[in-house]
């Protein structure tokens, strides 16, 4: 008789330990499951799909922090190849120089001003001269906000009997603003100027 009870006193042991297992295996599976679906989710909802020429691109959403340096230099590469690289066109120099305003302050628009009050675009446009900025390379500094950048890069001035490469140095600092679209990066270049311009060789044609 007590062996029959000592029997399903075991039996029974054995019968609550296995639903106890199987209980904790159903949390940690519905756990692991859960946790697959928020990774599932997070994936796909950074991920966006673009039509573009009839075509579905995949593009994928990140943070800005990680691509802050990136789109910081590219801001300031883009506002000084649009700000040197002119033509002998008034039009080239009018949409090249609106471009570039967008990106900067009222320094760039003062540098602007001053060029034009003492005919540097004119004589550009009587002369055919042309000018071309090759960016050689920005840096700037993430540690501190506003961020400072220096940007070095030679100038070449293509005028009908020679070619003259100048040095170009510039210095500045970068603050946030919205996105636009004249603004795509959302950076404004301020307190901006010219450290150094300076003739490296002329060419004569």
């Amino acid at each position: 008789m007590f062996q029959k009870f000592k029997n399903i006193e075991t039996a029974f042991q054995h019968v609550r330990g296995f639903t106890i297992i199987i209980t904790i295996g159903c949390f940690l599976a519905i756990g692991y499951i859960e946790y697959q679906n928020k990774s599932l989710v997070k994936t796909i909802q950074s991920r966006l799909y673009v039509l573009y020429n009839g075509k579905v691109l995949e593009a994928i959403a990140t943070d800005r922090q990680d691509n802050l340096a990136v789109e910081a230099r590219d801001h300031i590469r883009t506002f000084h190849e649009l700000f040197f690289t002119l033509a002998p066109d008034e039009k080239v120099i009018q949409t090249n120089l609106a471009k570039a305003l967008y990106l900067a302050d009222a320094s760039a628009k003062d540098e602007y001003d001053n060029l034009r009050e003492n005919g540097y675009f004119a004589n550009m446009i009587a002369g055919n001269v042309s000018q071309e900025l090759k960016i050689d390379s920005v840096a700037v500094d993430l540690r501190s906000y506003p961020y400072h950048f220096r940007c070095y890069g030679v100038q070449n001035i293509v005028r009908t009997s020679s070619t003259v490469s100048r040095s170009l140095i510039t210095e500045g600092e970068l603050r946030s603003i919205s996105r636009s679209d004249n603004n795509p990066h959302g950076f404004l270049i301020q307190r901006w100027h010219t450290i150094e311009n300076k003739d490296l060789k002329v060419d004569n044609h």
